[in-house]
Formats: structure tokens, C-alpha cells, sequence
């Protein structure tokens, strides 16, 4: 019987369903799955899953809270629910993100990411089980490198440059997520071409970190995510880990074109190249250099603070 790619993907690289609905990831069976507050808020959105916001508003009745404090305790509530419902279906873990709007302020990361491995805590979930998902802005990857050492696992979300990509790395971040299909959009918008399989900039972004990590013996892994075809998943076979999302999950099933290994850690020791620096100044001038970079972050982060500000009103008029 021949082998479908995402058969053959999984040889080499650990799939992750990037998806907050339960019967797409049973049904691709992926190891890991990860969440944002858009995947959330379309969830939520189907009768489904509604479910899973209504308890966590019926948990908080009564409750000495109100207005804003009371939706946001709702929202970490229904986070919580949505990822123990996930860990009911995957072996491995659960992505579970930090409020975007805290972006810019480490001791408010810090604070509410403590929160949630608590609140998972208080479930019977283990801390191993649980990445914390923190936008890869200067504020947010300081407060990785301080929950990594409190043994809370990171993946650092919204990842666009190099710059960003070395800092996580050099913080030990467990995990990062570049995002292949925004990058694309962003050159696809600004120069009319279409780009196809290693002339994507989103696939040469993840070759680039990828093969720096591998060469300077980093631990931290990498995770290429937002994809707009199979393509850019071909491209990227070998990467340490994928998240995709369900119709090109099905695109993948369905296919049994080849799916060869095209990234290796062997292959990256072998390279020539140059050590990036790491500092913040470093870091805030090589991304201010990137407007593409730079921009996609700013959108990332206002698109996921509109989403929770939508759930909130969600709440408020349950409420």
C-alpha cells in the first residue's frame, strides 16, 4: 500500500495540528496541537464548542470579579478547557497562548503565564504537557528565558526574522513558531509574483533558522507554522516540527506524491555560517531593518488583541 505524504512527513518531522477543533485532530491524529486566540474565537463560534465557554461563564457565576477582570478569568477558563480536551486526543502537547495585549510587558507575561500552568495544575495536567505561546517581541522572549528556568516550557509565537529566531535561542526557548504563509503575503503583496517551494521567503526563512540552530547546537526547536500550501510543507520536510492546519492536513492525506527529507541536522553542521548578535540593540535594530518583519509582528499581535477583545464582548453579553 503506498504511503500518503502526511504519512511520510511523520517519518521525519513531528506533525502538529494548528486547530482548535477536536474532530479534525482525531481525526488526523497529529502528537502536539496548538492554539491561538483566532482558533479559539472561530471555535467558540460553532454551537460545538460553545459548550466550553458556557461552563467556564457558569464556573465563574457568583464570583467576586467583574467587567473586565471577571471576562478575562472567563477567557483563561475557557483556554484551559480547550486544552485539556485537546491532551484528552493528542500524546503530546498543547500550545496554549498568553494574552497578545501583554506583548510589551514582561512582568504581566510572566504573571499570567504562571497562571495558566497553575490553572492546569489544578486539572491534574502536567507543566510538560503545556507550552505557553508568547509573541516574539523583545518583552515576551525576556520573559521566556525566565520561565524556562522555572521549568515552564515557551513557544515563542508571531516569528518573522532571524533576529527574533537568535534571541529565542539564545533565551532556550523550548520551541518557536516562524510563520511561513504571513511571510509569504507580505512579498506576494508587495511585489505581485507568486512564489513557489524554495522561492518562498517563508520557506527560506525557516531554512535559515533552522540551519543556524542545527549548526551552532541549539536546543531550541523549531516549528514552521501559517502555511498556504503543500508545497511550502514539502519544502520544509525535516523541519523539527510542522503545525498545519486541517484542509492541508486532508491535501497531504490525500496526495502520495513523494515527500523526500530536504532539512537535516547533518546537512546544517556541514554549512559556513556567521554568528548573528543577540543583544537588544542588536535585536531592535536588525528588526526595525525588516519591514517586513517588523510589520507582520505589529499586525500579529493587534490581529490576536481584536480576537480577545471580540471574545470579551462574547462574554459580557452572556454574561
Amino acid at each position: 500500500m503506498s504511503v500518503n505524504q502526511l504519512q511520510a512527513l511523520k517519518q521525519f518531522t513531528t506533525v502538529v495540528a494548528d486547530t482548535g477543533n477536536f474532530e479534525d485532530i482525531k481525526k488526523f491524529q497529529p502528537q502536539d496541537a496548538t492554539t491561538n486566540p483566532s482558533l479559539i474565537l472561530k471555535a467558540v463560534l460553532n454551537p460545538q464548542y460553545h459548550t466550553l465557554l458556557d461552563k467556564a461563564i457558569a464556573d465563574n457565576k457568583g464570583s467576586s470579579l467583574s467587567g473586565s477582570a471577571l471576562w478575562k478569568k472567563i477567557i483563561d477558563d475557557t483556554l484551559i478547557l480547550f486544552g485539556c480536551e485537546i491532551l484528552k486526543i493528542v500524546p503530546g502537547r498543547v500550545s496554549t497562548e498568553v494574552d497578545a495585549r501583554l506583548s510589551f510587558d514582561t512582568e504581566a507575561t510572566l504573571e499570567k503565564a504562571r497562571y495558566l500552568i497553575g490553572l492546569y495544575k489544578s486539572v491534574g495536567i502536567d507543566r510538560e504537557r503545556v507550552l505557553i505561546k508568547i509573541a516574539s517581541s523583545w518583552e515576551g522572549i525576556r520573559a521566556a528565558e525566565v520561565l524556562q528556568k522555572e521549568g515552564i516550557n515557551c513557544n515563542l509565537t508571531l516569528m518573522f526574522s532571524m533576529p527574533q529566531a537568535v534571541a529565542c535561542a539564545e533565551a532556550k526557548a523550548r520551541l518557536i513558531s516562524p510563520f511561513v504563509g504571513r511571510i509569504y503575503d507580505y512579498y506576494k503583496a508587495t511585489t505581485g509574483k507568486e512564489f513557489v517551494g524554495m522561492e518562498d521567503p517563508g520557506v527560506q526563512s525557516v531554512h535559515k533558522i533552522y540551519n543556524y540552530f542545527k549548526k551552532f547546537g541549539y536546543e531550541t526547536q523549531v516549528m514552521g507554522a501559517s502555511f498556504r500550501n503543500t508545497g511550502e510543507i514539502v519544502a520544509l520536510a525535516g523541519c523539527d516540527l510542522l503545525t498545519i492546519s486541517p484542509d492541508i492536513l486532508e491535501k497531504l492525506e490525500q496526495s502520495t506524491e513523494p515527500m523526500p527529507r530536504v532539512l537535516s541536522p547533518e546537512a546544517a553542521k556541514e554549512m559556513e555560517i556567521e554568528r548573528i548578535p543577540f543583544d537588544e540593540k542588536s535585536f531592535r535594530w536588525l528588526l526595525n531593518e525588516d519591514a517586513m518583519a517588523t510589520d507582520k509582528l505589529a499586525e500579529g499581535i493587534r490581529k490576536f488583541g481584536a480576537d480577545i477583545v471580540k471574545l470579551e464582548g462574547m462574554i459580557a453579553q452572556a454574561c
